[in-house]
Formats: structure tokens, sequence, C-alpha cells
């Protein structure tokens, strides 16, 4: 028994040697790690600090035991350490801390700090396991780093361009402040939530998602036009360009989104793109001479008005009979004002279905109606700055009557199918055949309306009270037509002039112009003349029942109308049309049957 009890001891004596012998090679490598390791008691304070700690810090092996440690932290650290430790204590979760220790020369190092918690099979906290490693150079890079975003976005910040920074797929890191300013988003609201989608134009949302896509895709600098939200909710083109950043690996880093305002180019394009419309309009409409012609008292009185309106800025309502020159007295108006090197834009107001008047004047957004595929500026858009020439305004329909009203005293309106108010600089030119006095008395239009166009009104006298500028207006239009058709025409007759003079013009100049035009084109030498039916036909017929009543003359008219459209088959035009059958010039007749009511379209024949 003794021998055995021996034998046992000498065996213990031999293991407990051999855990002393580990134990000792254990510490010498904990000791040596170039890592600070430690433990702490599960109140949190140090229970264990290895020796390259305390070769490290300095202190003593009783002075960093317990709390001591907390000298050799930077005092701007250690409340917070202390509060984030804690937490880590009450959480019994592992956890990373970042503190600045002192060395023991006196010099401050960033470290990590690693720690995790043991624990027993009962679950009970034992102790904690930590590492402290030196992130100092880290740290350095990441303040450089971050000094440099701070310059960077010092100057992007002072750039008047909106600019925002984002990732390599395209996710927004900072914005600067000038997108701040113009967008009135925060920084949160850019780098947190899709803010494209609050402030991009709807109309604009899929095209540019699809365009921006394979932009990124590329991974080369790529543009996009679009439409963004200003803080005072005004939508504005914007130019946007994207560049990408690519580190010395090549490795895309950064794209760079800068916007530029184009919205004033935008409308100048559109401005343009309107106006060259109306010069084509002009280019194929040539109803009208170049030059106002004759030297009557009657055109002498409308050019001295001409005169003294077109330096100012007051609308002009220009009033006469169909053919009579309204829109050549519009146009003489604005080339004689200050906004003559600016557009001169017409709208004939009965030519346009009462549907689509409000778009043709103001335009309409895409969408607002059924093919309205694009959003297009209205002849108040391309006009400004310039003349809008309202003609036959007399016809426009009552809806209209009230939005040209708004234009008129605040000049500003909405787009139809839009809510954001357009300015314009126009000044307004209306011209109409009818009374306007009775259309407000029959309550056919504004009264408003009518004082607010009616500031200067301009007669113009029909040719039949101008009878001295015959002469001159047919050698003019004669030397006109025959240049055109390569004729030379050298002498009038004096048949010819007589009946000139003599017949009434119910057509006015628009209908003389239309006889020389006829008579030059079937002329065969060098005389002018015409033949007398084409114009003593329409006098007993149409014009010349200037002795009877108004009402009886009406009632004829009528009368004759009807008979000459029932025999064309309600045909106005061509040659076999109820104006040549009645002698009249197209323009003519179609103004009396508006006038006289009559539906044309009753006559026709299935």
């Amino acid at each position: 028994m003794i021998e055995l009890a021996q034998n046992a001891e000498g065996e213990l004596r031999e293991a407990f040697e051999k855990l002393r012998q580990e134990a000792a090679r254990l510490q010498t490598v904990i000791d040596t790690v170039p890592s600070f390791l430690w433990t702490s008691l599960p109140d949190g304070s140090k229970e264990y600090l290895n020796k390259r700690w305390y070769e490290y810090t300095g202190l003593s092996l009783e002075e960093g035991k317990g709390w001591g440690w907390k000298v050799v932290v930077h005092p701007d650290d250690l409340e917070r350490l202390i509060r984030e430790w804690l937490a880590l204590v009450d959480a019994r979760k592992p956890g990373e801390l970042e503190t600045r220790i002192r060395r023991y020369d006196g010099e401050y190092r960033w470290f990590l700090i690693r720690v995790v918690p043991e624990v027993d099979a009962e679950g009970n906290l034992v102790r904690w396991f930590g590492s402290n490693t030196d992130i100092e150079d880290r740290k350095r890079a990441e303040k450089k780093l971050l000094d440099e975003e701070r310059e960077l976005r010092r100057i992007t910040d002072a750039i008047p361009q909106t600019i925002v920074v984002l990732d390599a797929k395209g996710h927004p890191l900072y914005a600067n402040q000038a997108m701040l300013d113009y967008t009135g988003l925060t920084m949160e609201d850019v780098v947190t939530s899709d803010f494209r989608a609050s402030i991009f134009h709807p109309e604009d949302l899929e095209r540019v998602r699809e365009e921006r896509k394979a932009g990124l895709a590329r991974d080369l600098p790529f543009e996009i036009e679009q439409r963004a939200r200003r803080k005072d909710g005004q939508y504005r083109w914007l130019l946007l360009r994207y560049n990408p950043f690519h580190d010395e690996q090549g490795s895309l880093v950064r794209w760079y989104a800068t916007g530029t305002d184009i919205d004033d180019r935008k409308r100048a394009e559109d401005r343009t793109r309107n106006e060259n419309v109306a010069l084509r309009e002009d280019i194929v409409r040539s109803s009208m001479f170049e030059e106002i012609v004759g030297s009557s008292e009657a055109l002498r009185q409308v050019l001295v008005q001409v005169s003294k309106v077109a330096p100012t800025d007051s609308t002009v309502l220009v009033l006469g009979e169909t053919g009579t020159g309204k829109e050549l007295i519009a146009r003489a108006i604005h080339n004689r004002s200050k906004r003559s090197n600016r557009a001169f834009i017409r709208v004939n107001c009965a030519a346009i279905p009462a549907s689509l008047i409000a778009s043709e004047l103001f335009g309409h957004e895409k969408g607002s109606f059924t093919g309205a595929t694009q959003r297009r500026l209205g002849r108040f858009e391309s006009a400004d700055g310039g003349t809008i020439f309202l003609d036959e305004v007399g016809d426009l329909p009552a809806e209209t009557q009230v939005a040209l009203l708004r234009v008129l005293q605040e000049r500003e309106f909405e787009r139809v199918g839009g809510s954001q108010t357009v300015s314009v600089d126009v000044r307004v030119i209306a011209a109409t055949n009818r009374d306007l006095t009775s259309a407000v008395a029959e309550g056919k239009f504004r009264q408003e309306l009518f004082y607010r166009l009616n500031v200067f009104p301009v007669r113009l006298p029909a040719l039949r009270e101008r009878i001295g500028d015959i002469s001159l207006l047919v050698g003019y239009l004669i030397d006109r037509y025959a240049q055109k058709a390569g004729k030379k025409i050298r002498n009038i007759d004096k048949t010819t002039m007589e009946l000139f003079h003599a017949y009434d013009w119910p057509g006015n100049i628009r209908e003389l112009q239309n006889v020389v035009e006829r008579a030059v084109i079937l002329s065969e030498g060098e005389t002018f003349f015409v033949d007398e039916a084409w114009l003593t036909r329409a006098t007993p017929k149409v014009a010349a029942a200037s002795a009877l009543l108004p009402t009886d003359l009406a009632e004829r008219e009528k009368a004759m109308i009807e008979s000459a459209l029932r025999e064309a088959e309600g045909l106005v035009s061509g040659p076999t049309g109820a104006a040549t059958k009645l002698g009249v010039p197209r323009q003519t007749l179609e103004s009396k049957i508006r006038k006289l009511g009559i539906n044309r379209h009753h006559f026709k024949t299935s």
C-alpha cells in the first residue's frame, strides 16, 4: 500500500510539473505576441495584462490591474470608452472599441480593441478575453482621406452646377450645396431615399431610368437631358453628365454626375421650332401683298393711327371686312415696334377646331388629351418677346375667351393638362370682321374681353370706300403677277379699269388680287384686261342690291346663295362650285355663308 501511494504521488508531481512547464511556454507565447492580450473579470476590471502591454505603456504590474489601466487612455476618449465598454459588459456579447493609448514615451496611438466573453456550462459569465491592435496608420489614412473629402466638398459646394457623387453601382453618396439648394432636399434625402422619383418629371422617369441603366453598364461618360423640379415647384430642363472615376488598378470606384440648367436653351429651341412652323405657313400663304399701296384719305388716316400706336405696347383691335388687309396692318404695327426683331406669330382663330384652339394658343402637356404624345409649346410661348396676331378673334369659343382674358390681364397661363404657370411678354393684336359690340349684346363675346382688346381700335376701310386707290393697286398687282408668270404687260385696258372702279368689291383687296392674278395668267398680249362677266355676274346676284333695305338684302343674298349651293350640290369652290356660279371669290362666299348661318352640307347629295 505504501509503495502504491508513493508511486501515485510521483505521477501526480510529474503531471503538475508538465502543466507548469506548459503554462510557462503558453505565458511566453502570450508575452511575446505583438498584440496586447488581457483578461477581465465579469465586472469589467482587468484581471491580467500581457508583458507586451506593460512594455508599451510603461506601467507596473500593480498599476495596470483593476481599473488602473485608465491612466493610459487619451483624456478625450476615456469617458466614451468606459461607457461603451460597460455597455458591452451588460450585453455580454462580443464587440469592438477604438481608442488612443499612451505609449511609454508619451505618444498616443490608435488601437482597435476586440473583446469576447467566456461563459461556463450554466451560462454564467466567467471572464472577458481581449486584444488590442495598433491601427494608427489606418486612422491616419482615414483622416487624410476625410480631409481630402472635406476639401473636395468645399470645392464642389462652390460650383454653381448640381453635383452628385455615386458609388460604382450608381447609388448616391453625396450631393453638393447647389444640388440641395436647387431641389430643397437634405443630404439625408439624397443618400437614403429614391430622391429621383420625387424631383424628376413623371414623364421623364421611365426614359431616364433606362438611359441611366444603359450608361452605367457601359462604364463610359454619358449624358441625359431631363426635367427636374426646383424647390419652388417649377420643372426645368437639366443636362446631366455622368463621368466614371477609376482607381490605380482600373477598377470603377465612383461616378460623378453634374447637372447644368438648359431650360432657356430648350425654350429657345421650342420657340424656334414654332417660329419655323409659322414661317413655313407664311411662305405657303400668299394671300396678302407685301406693301401697303394707296394714297386715299381713308388709307392715310389708318397709317397715321399705325404710326402712333406701333411704338407702344398697347393692344390693338383691327376691324374691317374680309379681304381689307387686316393682317397687313398688324404686320406693319409689329415691324414699326420695338419688338420688330422678335417673332410675329399669326393665329387664325376661325380655322382651328374649338376643341383644339386652347392647345394651339397655350400649348399642352404630354397625355393631356388623345393624340398629345409629347409636350408642345403654344403660340403665346412662341411669341414671347414679340407679337401675336389673333385673326378672327370673334370666333373664339367662350372657355378660350376666359383664358385669353387672363393672359391680357396677368400675362400668364397654364398649358392644357398642366399646372405650371407660364409667364409671357407678348403684345397682342387682334382682328375681326364681326361686329363685336353686337356679339357682346347677344352674349356671344365676353364684355370684359372686348374692353381689353378694344384699347386702340383701327378700322380698315372697304375697297369701295377708297376707289381712288384702285388704279395704284391694279398697277402694283399686275407688275407682281406678271413678273411671277414671266410676262410683260405694258398697258391696261380702259374698259377694264372702268369696270374695276364701278364694281363694289365685296371681297375687297383680296378679291381684286384674285381677279388680277387670274387675268395675268390668261393674258396673251401686253395689254391687261378682264372678262366683263367676272364682275358683272356678281353685281346683280350678291353685291349690287345696295338700294334694298338691309333685311331684304340679307334675305335675297341668302336665297341666291342657297340656290347656287343647291345647283352645285353643296360644293363651294372649283369650276362647278357655287362661288363660280355666283361669280364671287371663294373666301367671300364662305364668309357670307357663315354670316348668314347657311349650312352648305344640307345641299350635298348622297
